[in-house]
């Protein structure tokens, strides 16, 4: 198995995100990769540096606009008077939601508070003096497995961070500002007529889901906490089937909170089947470990040892397969999942 990582993406450090009402400490930290590193390094992987490739390859799923935004907003941020240490917003624009449509237009105004409620979608994306270099970096990492897939090999790793499949094509939100898997989906379609994605994260990839609601080239299927109760909360219903060219192309497959092994492997069985019935030349799996039971957000039963269920029947598959890093943020464990991924897929390959 191939790895890819960039340094550069441990430098977003995120201080502060909103939940139930209060500031809190931040999940998504720096040290979640160096867990996840020792885990490659346990396993006898070590990482390749990913080609600096530009943005470019992002927009293949975002918009010029949103990009732009990223790149350029915490440093007309400190220009505001009496600016906090990180780009939040405090105003949101009304948007009725429009499943026909790929993205919303751009902003009209050029005030960056008006900016952040446009292109930031809640209080858990803070944007940092770094936090755009790391998004970029994991990006790039995200499109290197894929061009690894692409070059021929079974199965390539992207660990990723930040995450990304709670970004949509003009948004960010739920610690995500690039969609990596979506970007590694779109790197695959320039060789492979049909892609699919597999996100086995415990929050639905809302996201990704909108990246490709319109298509019938790409299948989204998503294993995950109901939202009824749960982040995203407006998305990941059972009855969110595609929409125009994309009916019938996306799945969403939640489970209770509580639920364990049992039932996220039928889940994970029915998404299979799906996925073999839609016989995609290449797969992208959006990899959370954020189902585990000591998840600090989860709220899901699995144990370290499932994630190695979980690879071995998506590796029997045998499709080409771009692992995408996604949440997963009890550091203690992260490691032991990855490290039963690989295993997982070895045993199958």
């Amino acid at each position: 198995m191939l790895a890819f990582y960039h340094p550069d993406q441990q430098l977003h450090d995120p201080q502060q995100f909103m939940r139930t009402g209060r500031i809190a400490a931040p999940q998504d930290l720096p040290a979640r990769t160096q867990a996840l590193l020792g885990a490659l390094l346990a396993r006898g992987i070590a990482p390749r540096m990913p080609d600096d490739c530009g943005a470019d390859p992002l927009l293949a799923v975002h918009t010029a606009d949103y990009l732009a935004f990223l790149d350029t907003a915490y440093a007309r941020w400190q220009e505001l008077p009496g600016a906090g240490i990180e780009v939040l917003p405090n105003a949101f624009p009304y948007w009725s939601g429009r499943p026909d449509r790929d993205a919303r237009p751009a902003c009209r105004s050029t005030s960056v508070i008006a900016q952040a409620g446009w292109y930031m979608g809640d209080l858990a994306v803070p944007l940092g003096p770094h936090t755009w270099r790391s998004t970029l970096r994991s990006a790039q990492t995200a499109v290197a497995a894929a061009d690894a897939v692409l070059a021929g090999n079974r199965v390539a790793y992207a660990l990723c961070r930040p995450s990304g499949h709670h970004a949509r094509p003009d948004r960010a939100s739920g610690f995500c500002y690039v969609n990596n898997s979506a970007v590694a989906a779109a790197r695959l379609r320039t060789k492979h007529a049909k892609v699919a994605v597999l996100d086995v994260d415990t929050h639905h990839g809302d996201g990704t889901q909108e990246a490709f609601y319109r298509r019938a080239d790409v299948l989204t299927v998503s294993i995950h906490t109901d939202p009824t109760s749960y982040y995203p909360f407006f998305t990941g219903y059972a009855d969110e089937t595609g929409s125009s060219a994309g009916v019938g192309h996306n799945l969403n497959l939640p489970l209770p909170p509580g639920s364990g092994s049992e039932a996220f492997l039928a889940a994970l069985d029915g998404a299979l089947s799906l996925i073999r019935a839609f016989a995609p030349g290449a797969l992208v799996v959006a990899l959370g470990f954020d189902a585990h039971r000591q998840d600090p957000l989860g709220v899901l039963g699995l144990a370290t040892d499932d994630f190695a269920a979980i690879a071995g029947r998506i590796a029997a598959l045998g499709l080409p397969t771009a692992l995408v890093q996604e949440g997963g943020y009890a550091v203690d464990v992260i490691g032991d999942c990855l490290g039963a991924v690989i295993d997982g897929f070895r045993a199958e390959t």
